[in-house]
């Protein structure tokens, strides 16, 4: 275990399956380059280098990214730095908080001591991270509570790119569509159709940050042509996503 109060952790990480870990400190989770999903208290969110997570130390999540990451992260000694006000918040980044986490890169786990900037540092990022979390990120997809919705959930994210109805998806998650229906507004408080349309977005900013052509994001998230997925992505997002990609960059 490191000797610092804070320090920072930078690698390349290459893709990975799913996988539930915890961290015995606070950790501020960002990806400088690629995109990872990170799944806790009942939600997953897709975090591009336009995002960054603010964890309690000890906090159980889900992560998972299908394409290499970057890895540019802050982890804080609980005895040292004030718990985050909530287990798990993602929140949009600011160019000040990405410029300093990846200033943070020159003090790592390893070094023998950090140069006193270092301290007045992490602890201005750990205060700013808290402020930019009193305003989380709302685009997330529901995880479900239900064997049956999680099955549901599971078929809709596999057939992005179909035009698939409700009656499909209940037969893949062994219910009536009066129960798949009634379970999608109990557990998560969405309709089916509103919870697919989330989901084709957020898979849509996830191939936006890995890369991927507008066009070909389009077919691949179920549009039939590239002006139909513009316009259903700003409404969703509030912004085209060429303007999404360049802030990614």
């Amino acid at each position: 275990m490191s000797q610092h109060s804070a320090y920072c952790f930078y690698k390349v990480f290459e893709p990975e399956p799913a996988k539930t870990i915890q961290f015995d400190r606070h950790y501020l989770l960002y990806a400088a380059k690629g995109s990872m999903r990170l799944e806790a208290a009942g939600k997953t969110w897709v975090l591009p280098p336009s995002r960054a997570a603010w964890l309690a130390a000890n906090t159980p999540i889900g992560m998972s990214f299908s394409t290499p990451i970057t890895c540019c992260s802050v982890l804080y000694d609980p005895a040292k730095f004030s718990a985050p006000k909530q287990p798990c918040t993602v929140f949009e980044i600011t160019p000040l908080a990405r410029e300093m986490i990846l200033h943070c890169r020159a003090w790592g786990p390893e070094a023998a001591a950090h140069e006193p900037l270092a301290a007045q540092m992490f602890a201005t990022l750990a205060t700013l991270s808290q402020k930019l979390a009193d305003a989380p990120c709302n685009i997330w997809i529901p995880t479900g509570s239900s064997a049956g919705l999680k099955r549901a959930l599971r078929f809709t994210q596999a057939h992005l790119d179909a035009d698939i109805s409700l009656a499909e998806v209940a037969a893949a998650a062994h219910l009536s569509e009066r129960s798949l229906a009634r379970r999608f507004s109990e557990e998560i408080g969405m309709t089916w159709r509103q919870t697919q349309r989330r989901m084709r977005m957020i898979s849509a900013m996830e191939l936006l940050a890995e890369g991927a052509r507008i066009t070909d994001i389009a077919f691949a998230v179920g549009y039939s042509s590239q002006s139909a997925f513009n316009a259903a992505f700003k409404a969703f997002s509030g912004e085209s996503p060429t303007a999404f990609l360049r802030r990614e960059m």
